[in-house]
């Protein structure tokens, strides 16, 4: 069981898997007004940075899930890095479909709904572990300006314009699903810029150590067109966000 493997590659350097930044996810734990002991379940938790960071400055413990061998393993190392290894768990397993088998203060998906078949099916799943009373965090793209056809949707690797809402659609979209927005933080341009400019780097140190990999060729090609594509497409038009959610 892992992500397909061109992810391993690319982001084999990122220590977070999304467009934010570290300051910005310190500045979400502080936000979110975490109580020392508070359990959280991070599904999709990629390399494991929320969970240990907010296990440091926040004193919370808690449980990450994902598929990438990679980044479980260095999710793990991460943990002991900063001393919060006693803290944090870290499964390496698909998070479709997990139950924390305790009640969590803080259920959250970020960047990863494809989970649960949506926001929706996301939220429902994130619910069955969530105490009474607790928060839900969805990270999920949006469209900062409204590309004027698929095709330009295509070049932000979406299928069509209709896969993403626009911020107050995605907002709106929360309230009818029963939930209020109780706080969120948004990325901005450097997140977005740190978040894909750093692969690139990333998989030219990679062709250079593996040129005769089954996938050189398609890490050479995908080196070759992603500054032309983020800068023309992504850059402009999608953003993306941390929402907090509480059920009414």
């Amino acid at each position: 069981m892992d992500i397909p493997r061109i992810f391993n590659i690319t982001e084999s350097a990122h220590r977070i898997h999304n467009p934010i930044t570290p300051e910005k996810l310190a500045t979400l734990g502080a936000a979110l007004r975490l109580e020392a002991g508070t359990r959280l379940l991070d599904l999709g938790s990629g390399s494991g940075e929320m969970l240990c960071t907010w296990a440091r400055d926040h004193g919370i413990v808690g449980t990450g899930v994902d598929m990438s061998r990679l980044f479980t393993k260095q999710a793990k190392r991460r943990a002991v890095e900063l001393g919060v290894a006693d803290q944090v768990t870290f499964i390496h397993g698909d998070a479709a479909g997990y139950v924390s088998a305790e009640p969590v203060g803080v259920a959250a998906c970020i960047g990863a709904t494809w989970i649960g078949g949506g926001v929706a099916g996301t939220i429902e799943l994130l619910e069955r572990s969530l105490r009474r009373g607790g928060i839900i965090l969805i990270g999920e793209p949006y469209w900062r300006r409204l590309p004027p056809t698929d095709d330009v949707a295509k070049g932000c690797l979406a299928r069509a314009v209709s896969d993403f809402l626009t911020l107050p659609g995605l907002l709106a979209s929360f309230r009818q699903l029963g939930c209020d927005v109780v706080e969120m933080m948004l990325a901005d341009q450097d997140g977005w810029d740190r978040y894909e400019a750093a692969k690139w780097l990333t998989m030219r140190r990679w062709l250079e150590a593996n040129p005769d990999d089954e996938l050189a060729q398609d890490v050479r090609d995908k080196l070759t067109s992603e500054p032309e594509r983020y800068a023309t497409h992504t850059r402009d038009y999608l953003g993306w966000g941390v929402f907090a959610l509480m059920r009414r």
